[in-house]
C-alpha cells in the first residue's frame, strides 16, 4: 500500500461487514490525497488541484483528518492509488465503501465506476473491467454534500456555519471504511437471516452475485460453541436459496433458555456456508452468525423472547471529540457498548444515525438492544420522501439480520413533517413508512415517529424534559391517565396521537427524558443544568426513582449517553468519562435493584483516556480531574 499505516486500519477497525466475512480483504483506510471544491466547479478528475492529504475514513470536518475544514463547502475529492492482487481467471476485485454522505462518484484507473446517493449506506463497485494489468488501481472519489439541502437524510448535521442547540459539525465525504476483496466468478453477495422463536427454527436467505451458473448447491453449518446444531445443503434456484433451518427443542425451559439471546446472556450462533459447484468444488466460503430470538408488543408491554421485557434505553448520538461520526477504532465501539452496560441501561436508541456495521457487531457478541433510526431530513417534498424511503430501505436490507436491533424509527418528533397534524399527506407519508417497514421486517416493532403525533406505530414513544420529578410522576401516576393523557397532556406542546384509540391498549415509553446539563456554561445546551456531579447524581436519582414508580410505562431513554459539542447534557463526558460514580448511575438506571443483564466482562483497554475503579464494574469508576 501507498498510504502510510493507521491506528485505524484492517487490524484495529475489524471486518467492515460482520455477518459476511471473508479471508481476503484488505482495508484502504490511511492517508488519500484530498481537495475541497467549495462551489462544486470540478467535474472530472483532471480538473482537480491534489493541494493536501486526508486520513480516511474520519470526515473533513474532524481534527483527526487532519483537514479540520469547519466552514461551508459543498464537494471534496479524493484520490487514492494502491497494489491489487493477481486475480486468477474469473476471479473478480470488489471496492467496498461502508458510507459517503451523500453522493459519490467513483472512477477507478481513469474510468467512472460508477456513483451512489445515500450519505448513511454501504455500496459496492465491481473494479475488475477497470484493471490494466499494472498491479496498482487509482481511486478516485467526488463526494457531494450541499450543506445548505434541507431535503436530503442529514440526521444532526448543522445546516450553520456554526453549530447550534442540538444540531452538530457536519459529515461530508467518506466516513467509514473503503475496502476490497477477491471473490470468484460467482460469489455470496447477501444472506439474511430470521429466527423464529415459535417455531424453533432460523431463516435463511441467500442471494449471489456475479455470473449465473446452474447446479449449485449451499452447504449451511450452525454451530454453538462446539456443538454442531444444523449440517444442511440446499440447492441453489435462480440465484437464490430460501430455506427454514429447524433446531432441535431442548424442550427444557432452562435448556431452551440457554441458547436464546438477550442482553443477560447473548448467546451467538456462529455459521459457515459454502458455495458448491457442480464438480463438487467449493466456490465461495464466508462465515457469519445469528442468534435465536424474537422482540414484539404484547397489548401494553414491549416483549423479548415471550416475556414481557421493561426497556432501560439511553439516547447515543453516536459522536466523538476528534473523529466526528467515525468512531477512532473498533475498541471505542466495543468500549461505548460496555459501557452502556456499565450504566444500567440494557439498550440505546442510536439518535438520527445509521451506526458503523461494527457497533450492532458488539451490540450482538456484549448484549445491547438497539433502537435503529433513520436520520431526518427538514423539509417535506418529493425529492425528501424518495431520499429517505430510498436510504430507510437500504438501512434495514443492512441491518436486519443482526439479533441486538430491537425496534426501527422511521421518523422522530415529526421533522420533515412539520404540518402532520393538518397535512394529510404528511399523515400518509408516515403511515406509508411504517407500513414498508413492517413489510420488509415483520418480526420487530416500528415506531412510525417517535416523541409525538403518533399516525401509525407499534410503541407509543413520548418526549417530555419536565425536570420535576413530581410532576412527571403526577402526569402519568396510573393507568386511568391514559384518556387524560392522549386527549389532554401535551408534552413539549405537542399532542401525543392523531387519531383513533388503538394506543390506549398498546406499550407506552418515554423515549426521551431528562437531558441534564452539568455546566455553568452559556456555550453548553441542555434542557435543565446541575452545577456539581454531586447534583446530577441526585437529580437523576430522583428522576429515575419516579419513572420506576410508575406502572405506565413499558420502557425509558434517557437524554443522553456522552456529551456531544456544545449538547453538554450526556451522563458521560465527550471523552466517556463519568460524571459521577458509575455504581451509583447503574443502581439508578435499573431502579436499585439486582440486575440480571450485568456488564460484559470484557470492556477491555480503550485508546481514550484509561481511568482506574475500584469496582467490579470493568470500566471506568470516577475521575473527574480533567474536568471542573
Amino acid at each position: 500500500m501507498n498510504a502510510r499505516p493507521t491506528r485505524f486500519n484492517s487490524v484495529v477497525h475489524g471486518y467492515p461487514r460482520p455477518q459476511l466475512q471473508r479471508r481476503d480483504w484488505t482495508s484502504l483506510n490511511g492517508r488519500w490525497d484530498f481537495a475541497l471544491d467549495a462551489e462544486g466547479l470540478w467535474r472530472k478528475p483532471s480538473e482537480v488541484k491534489w493541494i493536501a492529504s486526508i486520513e480516511v475514513p474520519f470526515a473533513p470536518e474532524t481534527p483527526a483528518s487532519g483537514v479540520g475544514a469547519t466552514g461551508l463547502f459543498r464537494t471534496c475529492w479524493y484520490r487514492r492509488k494502491c497494489d491489487v492482487p493477481s486475480l486468477q481467471v474469473s476471479e473478480r476485485l470488489l471496492l467496498h465503501f461502508g458510507a459517503v454522505d451523500y453522493f459519490a462518484v467513483v472512477w477507478i484507473n481513469g474510468c467512472e465506476a460508477g456513483c451512489h446517493e445515500g450519505g448513511y449506506t454501504p455500496f459496492t463497485l465491481d473494479a475488475t473491467t477497470f484493471l490494466d494489468g499494472s498491479g496498482e488501481m487509482e481511486i478516485i472519489v467526488r463526494a457531494e454534500d450541499d450543506p445548505l439541502d434541507l431535503s436530503k437524510p442529514r440526521g444532526k448535521q448543522d445546516w450553520l456555519n456554526e453549530p447550534h442547540s442540538i444540531w452538530y459539525p457536519r459529515t461530508t465525504g467518506i466516513w467509514q471504511t473503503v475496502w476490497f476483496e477477491r471473490v470468484p466468478a460467482t460469489f455470496l453477495d447477501r444472506i439474511r437471516w430470521t429466527p423464529n422463536l415459535e417455531r424453533w427454527e432460523i431463516g435463511l436467505e441467500a442471494w449471489l452475485g456475479g455470473a449465473r451458473r446452474e447446479e449449485l448447491r449451499l452447504g449451511v453449518k450452525l454451530r454453538l460453541g462446539n456443538a454442531l446444531l444444523a449440517d444442511d445443503t440446499y440447492t441453489v434456484v435462480a440465484g437464490e436459496v430460501h430455506r427454514r433451518i429447524a433446531l432441535s427443542d431442548p424442550g427444557i425451559d432452562d435448556y431452551r433458555n440457554g441458547l436464546l439471546w438477550n442482553p443477560a446472556t447473548p448467546t451467538l450462533i456462529d455459521a459457515q456456508l459454502e458455495l458448491w459447484g457442480e464438480r463438487g468444488e467449493c466456490i465461495d466460503e464466508v462465515s457469519s452468525y445469528t442468534a435465536l430470538r424474537s422482540v414484539t408488543v404484547d397489548a401494553d408491554r414491549f416483549v423479548l423472547n415471550g416475556r414481557p421485557f421493561f426497556l432501560r434505553m439511553v439516547l447515543d448520538q453516536g459522536y466523538w471529540p476528534e473523529t466526528g461520526a467515525t468512531a477512532p477504532d473498533d475498541e471505542a465501539l466495543r468500549h461505548d457498548v460496555a459501557l452502556a452496560k456499565s450504566m444500567g441501561f440494557n439498550g440505546v436508541r442510536k439518535h438520527q444515525k445509521i451506526e458503523d456495521p461494527r457497533y450492532l457487531y458488539w451490540a450482538d457478541r456484549l448484549g445491547l438492544l438497539v433502537w435503529e433510526e433513520m436520520p431526518s431530513a427538514y423539509r417535506f417534498t418529493h425529492s425528501s420522501v424518495k431520499r429517505v424511503t430510498h436510504e430507510w430501505i437500504a438501512a434495514i436490507e443492512r441491518d436486519s439480520s443482526h439479533p441486538c436491533v430491537a425496534a426501527w424509527v422511521p421518523i422522530n418528533e415529526s421533522w420533515g413533517v412539520p404540518n402532520l397534524p393538518t397535512n394529510p399527506a404528511e399523515r400518509h407519508y408516515v403511515q406509508g413508512l411504517y407500513y414498508l417497514t413492517k413489510t420488509l421486517d415483520p418480526t420487530r416493532p416500528v415506531i412510525g415517529n417517535d416523541g409525538w403525533e403518533s399516525v401509525a406505530t407499534d410503541i407509543v414513544g413520548i418526549h417530555d424534559y419536565d425536570s420535576d420529578p413530581e410532576r412527571l410522576a403526577k402526569r402519568y401516576h396510573a393507568d386511568a391517565v391514559l384518556p387524560r393523557l392522549f386527549k389532554r397532556e401535551r408534552p413539549g406542546g405537542r399532542v401525543l396521537v392523531l387519531q383513533g384509540d388503538r394506543q390506549l391498549e398498546q406499550p407506552i415509553m418515554l423515549t426521551e427524558f431528562g437531558g441534564i446539563t452539568l455546566s455553568s456554561s452559556d456555550e453548553t445546551w441542555g434542557y435543565s443544568r446541575a452545577e456539581s456531579g454531586d447534583a446530577l447524581a441526585e437529580r437523576y436519582e430522583r428522576l429515575l426513582r419516579a419513572l420506576h414508580s410508575l406502572g405506565l410505562f413499558a420502557g425509558f431513554c434517557y437524554t443522553q449517553f456522552a456529551d456531544t459539542y456544545q449538547e453538554a447534557n450526556g451522563l458521560l463526558y465527550a471523552d466517556r468519562t463519568p460524571k459521577f460514580s458509575l455504581r451509583r448511575m447503574a443502581s439508578a438506571t435499573s431502579g436499585g435493584v439486582e440486575r440480571t443483564d450485568k456488564p460484559a466482562a470484557d470492556v477491555g483497554s480503550h485508546p481514550l483516556p484509561v481511568l482506574s475503579s475500584q469496582e467490579s464494574v470493568p470500566v471506568p469508576e470516577d475521575d473527574t480531574a480533567n474536568h471542573p
